[in-house]
């Protein structure tokens, strides 16, 4: 997404952009006029777009005070070819905060959009206006690309302004993607940092604030849910998942059966998955996995007890949470669905991971990639352990030595971003794990195999 600001339109101007796109004024026809800067409200976060697939795309901003925010939606940026306007009201109850869906946009097509504020109070105050842009996916066979990433301004590592803020988005922006993606790593941090110590409000606030404060689609009939597939194409469909909100509780995950605490994704949200997998007529499917597959996480550290993701280091037979896992892998393999790949963050270092069957406890499962990247302006993590139960080898990887000297901060330079390339006329898939100077450190083409 591109940003850059442009001059308030002339009254002339406005009043052709309010009739074209039906964009209303507040009291009626109501002129605008040029009032001091410190009048005018301010989009005081810059633009976001997301979940753009082929045909529609979400825009994002926030205001500073009660307003209405005005979008207009052009292939140029002149906008001299408005093809869609819309509007939102933004109030105290979303911190300001709005979001719109665009539908019915061109394929293949670089979008702009222009955002700007109206004053409820007074509707003949309008704020300056910011331009965004995205492209929308295409419907046929050509070229895309994207970049990955995770893991954002942890262990109290801020935007360090000194050294150019959090430098791996200019790195990331200079790869020219076609769009960014990030697993939503949401996690709910000790109790003793916050005066409110029930952590099932502590989750549903949070949970409110992400999703209001991100671009992304929303589910009418299920509120909350973050869990979605986004199409880019005849090559590419995204599978978004929630392994946070579903899950049982974080414990020893040895169970035998597959019951309420072994739970992670949760029986519905697993239902979609293999629906929308078995639905999926494009030639790659990649499953964003906000928790890696098989690398041990220690939910207790001080104790040494419990796990926070699926594996738990028996390296034996499906159990806990790995239950839910086998039974997806399995569907996979026996539906003859082909070319998964899956890609994680969390442990804060890039890794590639191959998952071989030969090699694994259990082995109804096709071989697959997984692909760890991370973390964007945060500490870097040291090695995680992994489990063998599905015969995962660590390729490659990246992480924090081992040595005291080390912080783990950013201006060590171990922080790392995913860049995922699909050719158009060969559709074969080149993911190449990079760092913060954009080196690439491990390269892989993957060929699509058919049905």
């Amino acid at each position: 997404m591109t940003l850059r600001k442009i001059e308030l339109p002339s009254r002339r101007q406005f009043l052709v952009i309010a009739a074209s796109t039906a964009i209303p004024i507040l009291g009626g026809i109501a002129r605008p006029y040029l009032s001091l800067a410190a009048e005018r409200p301010l989009i005081t976060h810059g633009l976001q777009s997301g979940d753009v697939d082929v045909d529609s795309g979400v825009v994002w901003a926030r205001a500073d005070r009660p307003a209405r925010m005005q979008v207009e939606v052009a292939t140029t940026d002149s906008f001299k070819d408005l093809i869609r306007g819309a509007f939102v009201d933004v109030l105290p109850e979303s911190d300001f905060a709005a979001k719109l869906k665009i539908n019915d946009l061109p394929s293949g097509q670089n979008i702009f959009y222009r955002v700007r504020f109206q004053d409820l109070s007074s509707p003949t105050i309008i704020g300056e206006s910011i331009i965004g842009q995205f492209r929308t996916g295409p419907r046929d066979k050509r070229s895309i690309s994207f970049i990955w990433s995770g893991d954002q301004a942890g262990q109290g590592w801020g935007i360090d302004e000194a050294r150019g803020g959090m430098r791996t988005y200019a790195t990331m922006l200079r790869n020219r993607p076609d769009f960014f993606g990030e697993p939503l790593t949401r996690a709910v941090h000790q109790r003793r940092k916050y005066a409110e110590k029930n952590t099932l409000i502590l989750m549903a606030r949070a949970s409110r604030a992400m999703r209001e404060y991100l671009p992304i689609t929303e589910e009418p009939t299920e509120p909350g849910r973050v869990y979605r597939k986004i199409s880019y194409g005849p090559l590419l469909d995204i599978f978004m998942l929630d392994m946070r909100s579903y899950r049982g509780p974080n414990a020893e995950n040895m169970q035998e059966t597959y019951d309420p605490d072994a739970y992670f994704l949760g029986p519905q949200q697993v239902a979609w998955l293999k629906r929308e997998l078995l639905n999926s007529r494009a030639t790659w499917k990649v499953i964003a996995n906000d928790m890696p597959l098989a690398l041990i996480r220690i939910y207790d550290g001080d104790r040494n007890w419990g796990y926070e993701a699926i594996a738990q280091g028996d390296d034996g037979p499906p159990r806990g949470r790995e239950l839910e896992l086998a039974n997806i892998l399995s569907f996979i393999k026996q539906a003859g669905i082909r070319n998964t790949v899956w890609l994680t963050a969390d442990v804060h270092y890039t890794a590639a991971h191959y998952f071989d069957p030969n090699k694994a406890a259990f082995q109804d499962f096709d071989p697959f990639w997984e692909f760890v990247s991370g973390p964007i302006h945060a500490g870097t993590g040291m090695l995680n352990d992994i489990d063998k139960t599905f015969g995962p080898q660590v390729v490659y990887a990246k992480a924090r030595p081992r040595d005291p000297n080390l912080s783990g901060g950013p201006s060590e330079g171990l922080q790392f971003f995913g860049h995922v390339k699909i050719d158009g006329s060969t559709e074969v898939m080149t993911v190449t794990l990079k760092d913060v100077d954009d080196r690439a450190l491990w390269s892989i083409e993957l060929e699509p195999k058919t049905n």
